[in-house]
């Protein structure tokens, strides 16, 4: 069998993560999806549906890091079925996605608002007395810290 969703949309809350014993990391947020339609009577409406996420690994900790309430991604996995009894004895159901791969779809200024320092320290900035003799003094010094993405 074949099981995979495709969504784009928005956050509907700051990425929450937690880490099991093993220490893998799990972050759970919510995507809003949205559709836009003429209604029969030629009104425009628009649906939306709020769907809960869940990442793993090196990608929780990615999207705990970068994304943000309102940050706009496309998210690639498999739709899951969980099951609960709620504190009143009540059961409980809800499908969410089980996030296998995620795309940022933020403009870098956009996203800029959004991220949160590596560290407090502060990084190198390479300048024309700090390279070494060996290297030509004509080459454009260059601040890594001008992007905020790993990859």
């Amino acid at each position: 069998m074949y099981n995979k969703v495709v969504l784009v949309g928005h956050l509907t809350r700051d990425v929450e993560i937690k880490f099991t014993q093993s220490g893998l990391s799990i972050a759970n947020t919510a995507i809003a999806a949205n559709k836009k339609f003429k209604a029969q009577g030629g009104d425009q409406r628009e649906e939306v549906m709020f769907i809960d996420i869940t990442f793993f690994g090196r990608s929780a900790e990615v999207a705990n890091q970068y994304l943000r309430k309102g940050s706009k991604i496309l998210v690639e996995g498999r739709i899951k079925f969980d099951q609960w009894t709620d504190q009143h004895g009540t059961k409980r159901s809800k499908h969410s996605i089980s996030v296998e791969s995620m795309q940022m779809l933020d403009s870098k200024k956009d996203s800029e608002a959004y991220v949160k320092p590596l560290s407090t320290r502060e990084t190198p900035t390479y300048t024309p007395e700090a390279r070494p003799s060996q290297m030509p003094a004509d080459l454009p010094s260059i601040d890594i810290a001008e992007d905020p993405f790993p990859f």
